[in-house]
């Protein structure tokens, strides 16, 4: 990205690199907050279909499986920062275009490029961040950049509440994709911000092919933490993008109107703050397995009470307890995922699971109205997703290793 005659930029100290990369983190989930109030906005200008709906939805996971793969490979060959910002470009720029689209197909072929930068950035970002952190605080700053997320929905359901519905549904989604474009011009202030980390000619180690690293998180020494990283990945990831991407149509189709819809989905993205902020208190307290474990669980007892409410009140704390656990858990995830890999493979270690999870983002937002199309209540969709969630925290319990504390080449 920079000329080799460039100096470096100087290291930032934790809290800094905490905000440089979460900011990137926050517009992140922005883009895919707001996908969810465009799909809404969506179904009523273009009058588009529950599968054409979950295929619009699902064009963006399979962007991210392709990206978090290609990306995170990428970055233990060229370094994490060149990664980070080209990730980041990508998804910014697809998404300004998408503003312009004049049909599905074009749409989704941009949406496939957001989710390829987007796939790519989030594990590359939280492998860079992790590596620049002593050990005690690891796992709390990793968390913390997650929380950047809860502030990026909050954005996204304050554009949904108060600026989309400003517009007619033909321009209302527009100017939402427009907005998520913000984050090309931040790019470019990143790119003086980051430490380079790229290996120097003089001292970089042979890097294997892309093939003999996959074939090493495979082998002895690895071959337990990736399954269990592939099978957790996926279950999160699906069960994630099947509930929240839905949120804002479950509520219209228990009867809400789609704007006190947002209103709604608004109050429980503000209990991811609380999710994240436990998460960070307690993961370099109780461990990474505890806190994953304990907020899984919590997220399948909660997606079983949303799927069953059957009052305003009871829809919303069961929404706010959703949104409280199992965002803590992703928090807990990311810090997770990298440790169990030496520097050599992480990034490749780290984009690859999360390759595998967006294989579930890709089945979640279409589960919903396959089912529905079926005859599946609410319920019995929500239970599903509370089931696979338990089968992801038999996976941690039983091939898991402990990683708090541990020291990262």
């Amino acid at each position: 990205m920079s000329s080799p005659a460039s100096p470096n930029p100087v290291p930032l100290s934790r809290n800094r690199l905490l905000f440089v990369s979460g900011t990137a983190w926050l517009f992140d989930a922005m883009d895919v907050g707001l996908l969810a109030f465009v799909l809404a906005a969506l179904k009523v200008s273009w009058s588009l279909t529950p599968a054409q709906m979950g295929w619009l939805g699902s064009i963006n996971s399979i962007g991210m499986a392709v990206g978090a793969v290609a990306f995170g490979m990428w970055a233990d060959k060229v370094g994490r920062r060149r990664v980070f910002i080209t990730t980041l470009l990508l998804f910014s720029i697809a998404s300004g275009l998408s503003a312009f689209a004049t049909s599905l197909a074009v749409l989704m072929a941009l949406r496939f490029l957001i989710g390829a930068g987007l796939g790519g950035e989030l594990p590359v970002a939280s492998t860079y961040v992790s590596e620049r952190v002593p050990a005690h605080e690891r796992g709390r700053v990793v968390v913390l950049l997650e929380s950047f997320w809860a502030v990026g929905w909050l954005l996204a359901a304050l554009i949904a509440y108060f600026v989309m519905p400003q517009f007619a549904p033909d321009t209302s989604w527009r100017v939402a994709m427009v907005l998520g474009a913000i984050p090309a011009l931040y790019a470019l202030y990143l790119r003086r911000r980051l430490d380079d980390d790229a290996p120097q000619p003089d001292t970089r180690q042979p890097v294997p092919p892309w093939t003999e690293r996959l074939a090493l998180l495979w082998s002895a020494p690895h071959r337990r933490s990736t399954a269990m990283l592939w099978l957790l990945w996926f279950t999160v990831v699906f069960s994630y993008y099947g509930m929240f991407l839905w949120l804002p149509s479950v509520m219209v189709a228990k009867g809400f109107a789609l704007i006190k819809s947002f209103e709604y989905v608004l109050i429980m993205t503000l209990a991811q703050l609380p999710g994240y902020f436990t998460a960070a208190w307690l993961i370099e307290r109780a461990g990474r397995k505890f806190v994953l474990v304990s907020y899984l669980l919590g997220t399948a007892a909660s997606a079983w009470a949303f799927g069953n409410a059957g009052s305003e009140t009871a829809l919303l704390v069961a929404g706010i307890l959703l949104s409280f656990f199992n965002l803590g858990a992703w928090g807990a995830l990311y810090a997770y995922t990298p440790e169990n890999y030496p520097g050599s493979i992480r990034a490749s270690g780290v984009g690859t699971a999360a390759g595998v999870g967006r294989l579930g983002g890709i089945l979640g937002p279409l589960a919903i109205p396959f089912l529905g199309a079926q005859g599946w209540p609410t319920s019995a969709i929500f239970a599903l997703f509370a089931v696979t969630i338990v089968i992801g925290v038999a996976g941690v319990l039983l091939l898991g290793r402990e990683t708090r504390g541990k020291v990262m080449d």
